[in-house]
Order: structure tokens, then sequence, then C-alpha cells
């Protein structure tokens, strides 16, 4: 197998991604870059599962705690930055490792996506933010049915962005392929974990219990009091500080029901993130055994 250009390690959320990261990174000399659209944020540590020191085992990583919590970050943001810290691993002579699970940010910087550039319409942000998700959903299909197929029509922070990109210019373009990118790219090795379903389902479980143990709702009354994040930001910012914020306003009472909802609404993410990358044939999919035995030449 030629030397790739980059490696990356996607799957669906507590797959063990970052853990086979490290290892792989050890083994071939690695840096790992997230790509994670919650852990760019500062922060937002316990419910992003954002990676701790311990855990690095002293291998650099990067895109961590990069953006405010308080202002959204794009995917263009995302790349810009992802593709300098690649040069400058590759620089060092280091293998660039791009790890995690959202979908749309790895593909930006493998396929090298012609983004958009439409600025912030703060005026329009603040009137669709008092929609929700499927009223959100229903003005996108009507500006532009394409993109409604595609897009995850539960997340208020996408759908308001692609409404403010398709009022912009028309409709929300095809992101197109850089081709110099596509030929630069062939080396590419994607590694996909995807455990069996009922295994996952269990991995989810006993994750969230071992963040609200972590003090998960500690640090979402922390960034709302402290940091002053405003309710409906921490709801946009989703799953956990989305039902964590809906909790503490009482909007979810029984703790019980709060902790179900939210076990089944990582579930279901979890689903769509697979329903993503299964487009992509190039991933590899792997057991995390299977990827330690990898030899690159």
């Amino acid at each position: 197998m030629k030397v790739p250009h980059f490696l990356v390690i996607l799957g669906p959320t507590a797959s063990g991604k970052s853990g086979l990261a490290v290892k792989l990174a050890k083994k071939f000399d690695g840096e790992i870059i997230s790509a994670d659209s919650r852990q760019v944020y500062r922060g937002l540590d316990i419910g992003a599962g954002k990676i701790t020191k311990r855990e690095m085992q002293n291998v650099p990583h990067y895109l961590l705690d990069v953006a405010n919590p308080k202002r959204v970050f794009s995917v263009a943001q995302y790349q810009k930055l992802a593709k300098q810290k690649i040069r400058e691993i590759l620089a060092r002579n280091k293998l660039p490792i791009i790890c995690g699970g959202t979908g749309f940010y790895i593909q930006a910087v493998v396929d090298d996506l012609v983004l958009p550039e439409v600025q912030a319409n703060l005026k329009l942000r603040e009137s669709l933010a008092r929609k929700n998700p499927e009223e959100l959903f229903k003005i996108l299909q009507k500006l532009d049915k394409t993109r409604a197929q595609n897009i995850d029509k539960n997340n208020p922070r996408r759908l308001i962005r692609a409404i403010e990109i398709a009022k912009s210019l028309g409709q929300v373009p095809n992101f197109n392929k850089n081709k110099k990118a596509e030929n630069e790219n062939k080396n590419i090795v994607i590694i996909g974990l995807n455990p069996p379903a009922e295994k996952l389902k269990k991995l989810i479980k006993i994750r969230l219990e071992k963040r609200l143990k972590s003090g998960l709702i500690t640090e979402v009354r922390n960034l709302h009091e402290q940091e002053k994040l405003s309710w409906k930001r921490l709801e946009n910012l989703g799953l956990e500080y989305k039902f964590v914020a809906l909790f503490l306003q009482k909007k979810i009472k029984d703790k019980k029901e709060f902790t179900e909802k939210l076990n089944t609404a990582i579930w279901h993410y979890a689903k769509r993130q697979m329903t993503w990358f299964k487009r992509d044939e190039r991933i590899r999919w792997l057991t995390e055994k299977q990827a330690l035995k990898l030899k690159l030449k």
C-alpha cells in the first residue's frame, strides 16, 4: 500500500475512533486532527466527548477548543484550519490522522469541497431561531428540495445555515469536488469503524452513564450560568447539550425520562451518521483489531 497523504478514521459515535486513532498514531508516527463539530468549541468537554490529556498519550491533537461556543463555527472554517494542520504535520514528516464522526467536515477536507461563501444573516437567523426543526425543514423543502433530501432534518443549526445559503444564492449549491484534490487524494486511506447495532447501543448507554457521573449536568449548567450561553444556543448544540438544557429548564422534569430520551436521540444520531458514511465507497470498514494490522509502505 502506498503511504497515504493522510489517514482518516471515522464511524458513528461511541464506536471507539479516538482510541484507535491514538494507537495508529503511535504505530505510524502520526498526529491527530479532530473532525467533530462540537469538539471545536471551548468548554464543550464532557458532552462532546473530548479526549483527555491522559487519553492522548502524548500524541498531538489539533482542532479541539478552537472556537467560541457562542458563535457558529462553519464547515468552511474547519476545512481551512484542517488543511493548514495537514500541511504542518506533513512538513514535520509525520502522518496526519483525521479522526471524527462529522461526515461533512471529513468530506470537506478529503474532497477539498468548493464551499459557498455566504456571510451570516443575523436578522434571518434570529427569526429562524424561534422555529422548531420541523418548521425549518419545511421552509428548506420549499427553497431547495435537493438539499432537503440529504440534510439532517433534526439539526436546527444545519437547517438554518442551509436556508440562509438558499435565500442568498437561490439554492444551496452542489458541493463540487476540487478536481486537483481528487487526483492528489487517491492514496488517502479511510478506515471506518462500525460495531454491530446491539453492541453500539450498549456502548452508547454505558458512555452516557459515565458522562452523567462525570458531571455532564454541571458542565451544561456552568456553560449557561458562567459562560452565558443561552438555553437556545445550548439546545442548538444538540444531543447532550440540548437534553440537559431542557432538563435544567424543567421542560423535561423526570431524570429517568431525560436519560431515556437522550439515549434514544444519540442512537438515532449514530444511525444518521452511518447513512452518511455508507454513501462513500472508499471507506474500508474494519474492526479495531484489523485496523491495527494495517501496513503502510
